[in-house]
């Protein structure tokens, strides 16, 4: 089964091979490779289970897709020292080229050139603002090197890479070094990790934002999610602070007060503190407490009472009556009410219902008698009715007091025990009644 390594060319550019023997190479060991057109002199960079997880997750391995190309033998002496030759004439072909780009008006920057180790190809790496016809050079280029002539455009990333150095933290560049892809970054980045956002002090040797803002970044995120948002306003023991700085790496927060005193704080204490001032203790005995409009006691379900009064209709102009009390009539003398007879549906509103009946001697007496029964009654037993003029005369004033007696029932609640009320009837709250008004005392009203 071939093994799968990892080859390592000039300018920090790898790719993958296959390695079709028995055992794999040992690391840092020169190889000839199956290369474009030709072969190629590399250094094997990793092998075994290394290789396979830097092929799944670097930019020249996935790009690449599976490797189809093999690495043919060990490379001898005599190939090492032809590839040292290569690199040496490299940049003497860097400089002719240099010299063809000028004269030919081109804007463009010639970064790197490499001769493959068979001298078979001559790739020019350049980097420019825009789009540039080439055209031309390539033919010049092809004519001079009698070779084939690649050019290849890349970002100032790649040219940092390819070059390699050492940035202001006194190591090398992480593109050249170890980091697997490059990825761009963004300002904000710097933003959120409050530095300067001065271009020059947050730039590497490429002109742009250094690729160490990318992969910190995360940190970053994560460690200020245990903090307050720096601007916010804390209730604390001190009362109301604000939140000025945060220091993630001291766990410490810097707080100023409403009159301007600045201090600093543990991350730990400002929890605390906070937790003590989140819950509000409850007022003890003997202090003011919490004012009305901040805690209010539980409202009381409301009960909807309703009195059952008799309304008060109208009465005619006199004294104001005072009902009886309920001694007037032992409730021994009450019986059962009963039905009043059909031949009193005309009277008043007691007449209509159920009204009591009093005993008193032996007889039973009805009182609140409406003046029609009385009228009727008294005609019936006097004999004193004087043929058909007085008949008619008596029915029409019954019909209008019946008429008088039936607006006001309408305009009242209908209550028979109102409607003898208006009559001019009182009655006590034993069940009592007392005539205030006889047919006599009616009657001659109503002629006028």
């Amino acid at each position: 089964m071939p093994h799968l390594i990892e080859v390592a060319f000039r300018g920090n550019r790898k790719e993958f091979f296959l390695w079709e023997q028995d055992d794999p190479p040992p690391l840092q060991a020169a190889v000839i490779v199956d290369a474009d057109r030709g072969e190629d002199l590399g250094r094997v960079h990793s092998i075994g289970e290394l290789a396979a997880k830097r092929a799944a997750g670097t930019a020249h391995g996935i790009a690449a897709g599976p490797p189809s190309r093999r690495a043919l033998r060990l490379a001898t002496l005599d190939d090492e020292a032809r590839g040292a030759e290569l690199r040496e004439q490299n940049e003497v072909a860097r400089r002719r080229a240099m010299e063809r780009v000028k004269a030919n008006g081109l804007v463009m920057k010639l970064t790197d050139a490499e001769w493959q180790w068979d001298r078979k190809k001559l790739t020019f790496y350049f980097t420019a603002e825009k789009r540039v016809d080439f055209r031309t050079l390539v033919r010049e280029l092809a004519a001079m090197f009698r070779t084939r002539i690649e050019l290849k455009q890349i970002g100032v990333r790649d040219e940092a890479k390819r070059l390699d150095g050492v940035g202001r933290c006194g190591r090398q560049y992480c593109s050249a070094s170890w980091l697997p892809e490059l990825r761009p970054v963004n300002l904000g980045v710097a933003k959120d990790q409050r530095l300067s956002l001065n271009p020059q002090q947050i730039s590497g040797a490429c002109g742009r934002l250094m690729c160490c803002l990318r992969y910190e970044h995360e940190f970053y995120v994560q460690s200020r999610k245990r903090f307050p948002k720096e601007g916010k306003i804390v209730v604390t023991a001190r009362g109301e602070e604000k939140v000025v700085a945060n220091d993630i790496f001291n766990d410490r927060v810097t707080l100023r007060g409403v009159d301007g005193e600045t201090r600093v704080v543990a991350l730990a204490e400002l929890r605390r503190e906070l937790a003590g001032t989140a819950a509000p203790s409850e007022p003890s005995e003997g202090e003011g407490g919490t004012p009305d409009e901040l805690v209010r006691p539980p409202r009381a379900p409301r009960v909807l009472t309703v009195l059952a009064e008799a309304p008060a209709g109208p009465r005619a102009a006199g004294p104001e009556r005072t009902p009886p009390t309920a001694a007037a009539a032992p409730a021994g003398l009450l019986s059962p009410p009963e039905q009043a007879p059909s031949s009193r549906g005309t009277g008043n509103g007691a007449s209509r219902g159920a009204s009591p009946v009093a005993v008193d001697g032996g007889q039973a007496t009805e009182p609140g008698l409406d003046t029609a029964s009385e009228g009727a009654e008294g005609a019936g037993t006097g004999g004193t009715a004087g043929g058909a003029g007085d008949s008619a005369t008596a029915e029409r004033r019954a019909r209008r007091r019946r008429g008088r007696r039936g607006g006001r029932r309408r305009g009242g609640s209908g209550d028979g025990a109102g409607d003898g009320a208006a009559a001019g009837e009182q009655t006590d709250d034993a069940g009592n009644s007392e005539d205030t008004g006889t047919a006599e005392d009616t009657l001659p009203s109503e002629n006028s």
